[in-house]
């Protein structure tokens, strides 16, 4: 039998408009020089697609409606793939840089996938400079999260230039259909007549919780609930570590968005964000935060529309191994904290992100955030779109639940290769609506680097590419608070050649702009 799609993921669907897209995606950058005859073609893409498609299963589902909306769809798997339509090459017009590259992006990333097919597409592009080429992979936020969804481009990348053979499955399994339609009918009028008794628990288990839950936790009077509940024994019985209270400041890019985007990117050394969180004593996200809200700082101040509160970001939260379900649904909560933008020393907006993180962490640790997903099945399921419609309808006339979000991505630190082309940069784009705010900045680490990915509202943040200058920016302060690079003595003892060269003290060049004084 196929399986259903979760009531968590199922909101990915439901709150999709024309405007508010929920589509995760990847450009990925690749040198293609060590190919024979030095290019990477289309056919060579789909031919190692085919190869590999039992090992990135959402490539083959496709979503099938139950009829009236009685309950949330089901994935139906597809015999087939249709590589000619979901597989497409274009090329950039000269010059091919980075900004043409991103414009056309941009372009993709606002056009809405096709429900009536597997819900991904990519894209490779040719005519950038220097010979490279690229590719946009596009999938629904419903079929992957975060992690999955860099499963799924890990099917078609290698650890070595040579493709590794991949065996194929034992035995092909036949396709998971759908359940017909009478079926799916009667499955859903008994869940909807098993729903109060789940929905009754629901509400007892959540409210006690409800002011760490974006959008409702600032509607008035609900953290002043969720405390008096938790006072008197309510929900979980061990006491929460209390959340500040956040109100999101207004800012160019709150408010309802278009459906039109802009996109920008850039690389930034993990190395040396792990020298600064050593010296400083945070974490690697704690320095990426900050960076995040000194070059926020920096673009508000120039426009003068800096709030004197700080910005409130929505974090999404792995979740795996907390969910009770075992599926291979989203496994990721949306949490929200506070970003220091209002602290004008950068040394205190670091410690200011740790503490505010620590806290996020401790509420966590009590109360893991698998909450919600063990619990949202108990809505039934057009109770649940329809609130979710509701919500982003209400968010778009009274505010945003956030003014941006931020997420930090774990990757591979060795060289990747497509089909025999390596991976020189990979850089995440997700999610902007209006509940969450005009930006969202995604950063993956791969081989050594932070790979920042910044997608806007295209009217609300028309210069996104400043925002990529000002993070470069805050690395080099958050550099020279920490001191210059101490050599590397330690791994010259254990590779003795390269780590001499990779221990020399910075250059004089590097020391004078690791000198230079702050940005903000």
């Amino acid at each position: 039998m196929a399986q259903q799609v979760s009531a968590f993921d199922a909101q990915f669907l439901n709150f999709e408009t024309s405007t508010n897209l929920a589509h995760i995606a990847a450009l990925t950058i690749l040198d293609p020089s060590g190919r024979p005859g030095g290019a990477l073609t289309r056919e060579d893409l789909v031919a190692l697609l085919k190869r590999r498609l039992h090992l990135a299963p959402p490539l083959r589902r496709r979503l099938v409606e139950v009829p009236f909306a009685l309950d949330h769809p089901y994935w139906a798997e597809d015999r087939e793939v249709d590589f000619d339509y979901h597989v497409r090459d274009l090329a950039l017009p000269p010059p091919g840089d980075d900004h043409k590259l991103a414009e056309q992006v941009a372009r993709l990333h606002a056009a809405r996938l096709d429900r009536g097919r597997p819900l991904w597409e990519i894209y490779l592009i040719h005519g950038l400079a220097g010979g490279r080429v690229a590719i946009y992979t596009k999938v629904h936020h419903a079929a992957v999260d975060g992690v999955t969804g860099a499963e799924v481009l890990a099917a078609v990348m290698d650890f070595e230039p040579e493709p590794a053979a991949v065996p194929a499955p034992e035995a092909a399994p036949e396709p998971q259909p759908a359940p017909d339609a009478i079926e799916m009918v009667i499955r859903g009028i008994a869940r909807v007549l098993d729903n109060p008794f789940a929905l009754l628990r629901f509400i007892a288990e959540a409210t006690p919780r409800l002011d760490e839950v974006p959008f409702v936790a600032q509607l008035p009077g609900v953290g002043l609930v969720s405390r008096f509940v938790r006072g008197i024994g309510g929900g979980n019985t061990e006491p929460l570590p209390e959340l500040p209270r956040m109100v999101v400041p207004r800012t160019p890019f709150s408010g309802p968005i278009s459906r039109h985007r802009r996109f920008a990117f850039g690389q930034l050394s993990l190395d040396e964000v792990k020298r600064i969180k050593n010296a400083f004593g945070v974490t690697v996200n704690d320095v990426v935060m900050a960076m995040c809200a000194t070059a926020l700082r920096r673009w508000l101040a120039k426009r003068d529309e800096l709030p004197r509160q700080p910005l409130v970001a929505g974090i999404p939260v792995s979740t795996r191994g907390q969910a009770a379900n075992g599926s291979a649904a989203n496994e990721v909560m949306l949490t929200m904290t506070t970003l220091p933008t209002d602290v004008a020393d950068p040394g205190d907006r670091l410690m200011t992100v740790n503490h505010a993180t620590r806290l996020l962490k401790e509420r966590l640790a009590a109360a893991p955030a698998a909450w919600l997903l063990e619990f949202s099945q108990a809505m039934p399921a057009a109770l649940s779109a329809l609130a979710a419609r509701s919500a982003f309808r209400i968010a778009s006339r009274t505010g945003s639940a956030m003014n941006l979000m931020i997420s930090n991505v774990p990757g591979p630190q060795t060289p990747l290769y497509v089909g025999g082309a390596r991976v020189t940069a990979l850089y995440p784009m997700s999610v902007i609506t209006d509940v969450s705010g005009g930006i969202n900045i995604t950063v993956f680490s791969y081989d050594g680097k932070l790979g920042f990915g910044i997608v806007t509202d295209r009217d609300m943040v028309p210069d996104v590419w400043d925002l990529i200058d000002y993070l470069r920016d805050s690395l080099a302060e958050y550099g020279a608070l920490s001191g210059p690079p101490e050599p590397r003595r330690r791994q010259k003892a254990q590779r003795p050649a390269r780590a001499r060269r990779a221990g020399e003290p910075a250059s004089p060049a590097r020391r004078k702009s690791a000198g230079e004084p702050p940005t903000t």
